[in-house]
């Protein structure tokens, strides 16, 4: 927290973010703590978060046990639902069982997307490698398009754009997870460093939820700044995004948004995904 009383935020210019955070960060909270805003895509929120300088962050759930000693999860903010999974795409339509001994194009290592996928791999491709490379995000698509690699793991609007890339959806790992354990999709997590203390974490956690519920009220405010943000995205895969990703685990994770990270987290940690961690590092406090 900076001396003037303001908290360092950190988010993605992914549309549920922007739509999330507005009328926190455009002063529309009149008793929130000033935001002192860095946007930057999930694997520097990521990194920034391992570094420990900022306050508050959006991450991957991926990256919550690395970072659990200095920062608390919050129960509200962030992105955990159903039917807005992963997605794995392949160039032709095949048995997923054809990817043994294949190359698969991920985002990074530390994204709730791998951890999904290496569960999935577990079960459904048992005693064979699958081998992963690692590439920015906006060139997963083009690359499976172009033999480049056998498939790519591709998040967020992926899910509504891949068709324009003539691929084909081989699995969605979010429905994979659904089915196998009967939970909603942990996919990102906000986080507050711990030494702000219980009182100013619990400041922003009800800055996060205010923010939250006046976007709901009033969507016609975000707009332009939601645009400015998602870069060359249709207006209508913005919309399908927000309705997607911001859902009523946005406002509250509640006891089932908990016990969903608390299962993925433990099994990938089981098989060394993620640093084990004590559960209780994930009580729902602030």
């Amino acid at each position: 927290m900076s001396g003037d009383g303001s908290v360092s935020l950190a988010y993605s210019p992914c549309p549920n973010d922007t739509f999330v955070f507005h009328a926190w960060t455009a002063g529309l909270l009149p008793d929130a703590p000033r935001p002192d805003v860095t946007i930057a895509d999930i694997d520097v929120t990521n990194r920034l978060a391992a570094e420990g300088g900022l306050d508050v962050l959006k991450i991957s759930y991926a990256a919550l046990p690395h970072v659990l000693d200095e920062y608390a999860l919050l129960p509200c903010g962030g992105a955990l639902g159903h039917g807005c999974g992963p997605l794995l795409l392949t160039r032709d339509a095949c048995d997923p069982a054809a990817l043994a001994g294949k190359t698969v194009a991920i985002p990074t290592e530390r994204s709730t997307a791998y951890l999904l996928f290496r569960l999935w791999a577990e079960q459904a491709l048992p005693g064979h490698e699958v081998r992963t490379v690692v590439m920015p995000f906006h060139a997963i698509m083009p690359a499976v398009r172009d033999g480049e690699v056998d498939a790519g793991l591709v998040i967020h609007e992926a899910r509504f754009t891949f068709h324009e890339f003539g691929l084909h959806r081989l699995v969605d790992l979010g429905e994979a997870w659904e089915a196998r354990s009967g939970l909603p999709i942990p996919l990102g997590a906000i986080v507050a460093r711990r030494a702000l203390g219980a009182e100013r974490i619990a400041a922003v956690t009800e800055a996060v939820r205010a923010s939250v519920r006046h976007a709901w009220a009033d969507p016609e405010a975000s707009r332009a700044y939601v645009q400015q943000h998602a870069q060359e995205m249709k207006p209508e895969v913005q919309e399908q995004h927000i309705g997607l990703y911001v859902n009523a685990y946005t406002e509250d994770l509640g006891p089932k948004g908990f016990e969903a990270v608390r299962e993925l987290l433990g099994r990938a940690a089981e098989f060394g995904a993620v640093p084990r961690f004590d559960p209780a590092a994930l009580i729902r406090g602030a």
